[in-house]
């Protein structure tokens, strides 16, 4: 009896043991995971500070600018959906490793660009890198934590993680520019990427390869064209003019683009973009909010750094500043998130971010040249107070709308399209902008297409996502 008694307790310890050091690897990997999409969104938005220095140092107009944010978020979103496939096919652990470092060196790249072509080459870079990094981490949460409620949190975390650099990015931008100069905020990324490398080798735990999941090529270069195409147009379109030859010729590109993709996907036995998963309804409505929610968020973000700094003539110190607010309230809202969504949905929680933000929007149609900072205050943090409730439901529901094995390309999908609308956002509110005989002009347009978008955004997801019971069933 004594000797049962002390194996008991032997074998108790050492799962104890065991259960404590596997759950400092989880939260390890959460860290690592973080790190990846924290850096993914500091690059997003700390650029932006930057714009007025870099336009100094390297010549070039509002298109030029445009261009060096542009190229960013165009490999970003063209590449993320074979990005996914890959981490499927050899595993996320190793791709996303691959991508850290892709991302630590294109870093290095961009702070010591000579010129503007060198940079937004090395922008593409970085934005392929990210690619990389996104669904991967996402496909390697969505393993380390199997447990729906505790993905849901692991998430959070994530977006909360995200979301703050995504609003820091400003106001570390402009630190750094004020002290060191606009090539500091690419070496940043250099300890970060040492440490979530470090972070991933020792302590994430590799997800099953999918041996017989191929690369689709062709599907690939048509969402390039497509995407790079339809950027372009919308870019050039403010400089040149609406009716140039080029423009249009763009346009005619990426739709001609846009349909062979389409036609490719449909016939390709392993498709880079399964069409079928849009047959999922929360799926398809998830995606469509994620489109249109980066179109009014980052479009924002980057007309809201030039009217600081051109229209008020602030420097990239007092620029980052003036985001602070929208960071501070970021953090708090991501984590309540998943609360809220527990207790009325995930779903509302979703209309009531985009509602809150679209009202932000709106209460910024008001703003002149000199319109106080303060006057514009508690709109900026109800735009991002919006952002931080909805990110965590939308991407845990769009995750679980899926079987897990299809983890990476879902979490692909979902950024895809996410990024997508930020090239858009990015693209269209920069010519509105240049092309309005005042940029104040321009500023209100893009306000009233943000709160559009965003109020089309809840509606759609209020409206056609499924009762909680029949979600639940699916």
């Amino acid at each position: 009896m004594r000797a049962s008694t002390i194996k008991y307790e032997t074998f108790d310890h050492g799962a104890g043991v065991a259960h404590a050091g596997s759950r400092l690897a989880t939260s390890l990997t959460l860290a690592a995971m973080s790190l990846g999409y924290g850096v993914v969104q500091l690059d997003v938005t700390i650029v932006n500070t930057a714009l007025d220095a870099m336009g100094r140092t390297l010549g070039g107009g509002v298109a030029e600018l445009q261009w060096v944010v542009s190229a960013y978020t165009i490999a970003f979103a063209a590449f993320i959906l074979t990005a996914g496939a890959l981490g499927d096919r050899i595993g996320a652990k190793r791709v996303f490793m691959a991508g850290f470092a892709i991302f630590t060196a294109a870093s290095l790249a961009c702070a010591l660009s000579p010129d503007a072509t060198v940079l937004i080459a090395a922008r593409l870079v970085q934005g392929l890198a990210a690619a990389i990094l996104v669904p991967n981490s996402l496909a390697l949460l969505n393993h380390a934590y199997p447990d729906d409620r505790a993905r849901g949190r692991a998430v959070a975390v994530w977006a909360a993680g995200a979301s703050l650099a995504l609003t820091a990015g400003p106001f570390v931008g402009g630190a750094l520019i004020t002290l060191v100069g606009w090539r500091a905020i690419f070496l940043v990324n250099l300890p970060i990427g040492l440490a979530g490398l470090w972070l991933s080798w020792r302590y994430a735990s590799e997800t099953t390869r999918a041996r017989s999941r191929e690369i689709d090529l062709p599907g690939q270069l048509a969402a390039i064209g497509a995407l790079g195409a339809l950027a372009g147009a919308i870019i050039e379109g403010g400089a040149l003019g609406w009716d140039h030859p080029v423009v249009v010729a763009a346009f005619v590109g990426a739709a001609g683009l846009a349909a062979l993709f389409i036609w490719r996907e449909s016939r390709a036995a392993q498709p880079m973009l399964p069409l079928s998963l849009f047959g999922h309804r929360l799926f398809a409505l998830t995606s469509l909010v994620g489109l249109l929610v980066n179109i009014a968020i980052y479009g924002l973000i980057f007309v809201l750094s030039l009217y600081f700094q051109r229209i008020n003539g602030l420097s990239a110190w007092w620029t980052g500043l003036a985001f602070v607010p929208m960071m501070a309230a970021v953090l708090p809202v991501n984590l309540l998130a998943p609360r809220l969504a527990e207790r009325i949905g995930p779903c509302p929680t979703i209309v009531v971010g985009a509602s809150v933000s679209a009202v932000g929007c709106l209460g910024l149609l008001w703003i002149e040249a000199d319109t106080s900072y303060w006057a514009i205050c508690a709109q900026m943090i109800a735009i991002s107070g919006g952002l931080g409730l909805l990110v965590p439901p939308l991407t845990s529901t769009l995750l679980g709308s899926v079987d897990k094995a299809r983890s990476g390309i879902a979490a692909g999908v979902l950024n895809a399209t996410r990024q997508t609308g930020s090239v858009l956002g990015v693209a269209l509110f920069g010519s509105l902008v240049a092309a309005e005989g005042s940029f104040m002009a321009g500023l209100h347009l893009a306000l009233v297409v943000s709160a559009s978008v965003l109020l089309l955004a809840a509606v759609a997801i209020g409206l056609g996502a499924p009762a909680r019971e029949d979600e639940q069933s699916e």
